[in-house]
């Protein structure tokens, strides 16, 4: 159990589609798509994230959200708003399918096998730094 969970405390986060990574827009081998945020963000931040290792892990990821019947921005959405310690999410939306993702995730459930998968996928492993 995390700090937040033990204390109650809710998690706001920001930029929870990793800048368009966790989009599917960008692909290993793939030019970067004429004016996404790669090809005109003054300080590039999303580039340092478009590693061939976490492009793999989208290509992996995005066969998920195939087999459920939805997208990556759904997926990846979905997969962080399950956790009850997130009270929100801040996304930006500029075209109506961008907001409409954004709804739909709000209301998609991941099924067991499927969380699992991604999870392996991910390969996360929490870090706690205990002083004292």
């Amino acid at each position: 159990m995390g700090i937040c969970e033990r204390y109650g405390i809710g998690i706001t986060l920001f930029s929870p589609l990793a800048q368009g990574l966790l989009t599917g827009k960008y692909r290993k081998g793939q030019s970067l798509p004429a004016g996404s945020r790669a090809t005109h963000q003054a300080d590039k931040q999303i580039n340092q994230l478009l590693t061939d290792e976490n492009l793999d892990k989208v290509g992996r990821l995005e066969k998920i959200a195939q087999e459920l019947g939805t997208n990556m921005s759904v997926l990846a959405l979905a997969w962080i708003l399950r956790k009850g310690i997130i009270s929100s999410v801040i996304t930006g939306a500029s075209r109506k399918e961008q907001l409409e993702n954004n709804i739909a995730a709000s209301g998609f459930a991941i099924p067991a096998d499927a969380l699992e998968r991604i999870e392996e996928i991910l390969g996360f492993s929490p870090f706690e730094r205990h002083v004292g």
